[in-house]
């Protein structure tokens, strides 16, 4: 589940990830302020970032250690940046689709995704 901290408290989850400090924030961009995850430009920018592509293949590894756990059930990840509307749920598409290729049946909630650009 992607979320934005400035839209209320991060949901419940087995793992959380703050995404705000130290990946590329398109809101900075004026171009992409106003896109969001499901435009391929924010994707882009985010996915460009040094670090993220580790960061997803870490969150694979930590949820694949959840699911061969003893009491393996669903897992929950909540992944958040400022507005929920670009870094979050890019990560959270990338995860799921890294996920997928390990064979797992995964569902992306997009919790802040739809709202209105935080002026900040």
């Amino acid at each position: 589940m992607s979320f934005g901290y400035l839209h209320g408290t991060p949901p419940n989850a087995h793992m959380t990830l703050d995404l705000r400090t130290h990946f590329r924030d398109p809101h900075v961009s004026p171009e992409l302020r106003y896109m969001t995850a499901h435009d391929a430009p924010v994707r882009e920018t985010v996915m460009a970032t040094p670090g993220i592509a580790s960061m997803v293949e870490a969150a694979a590894a930590a949820v694949a250690a959840f699911v061969s756990g003893p009491s393996a059930g669903a897992v929950v990840v909540a992944d958040g940046c400022a507005g929920g509307r670009h870094r979050a749920p890019t990560f959270a598409m990338a995860l799921a689709e890294r996920l997928r290729r390990d064979g797992l049946i995964v569902a992306v909630q997009h919790r802040d995704l739809d709202k209105p650009v935080v002026e900040r």
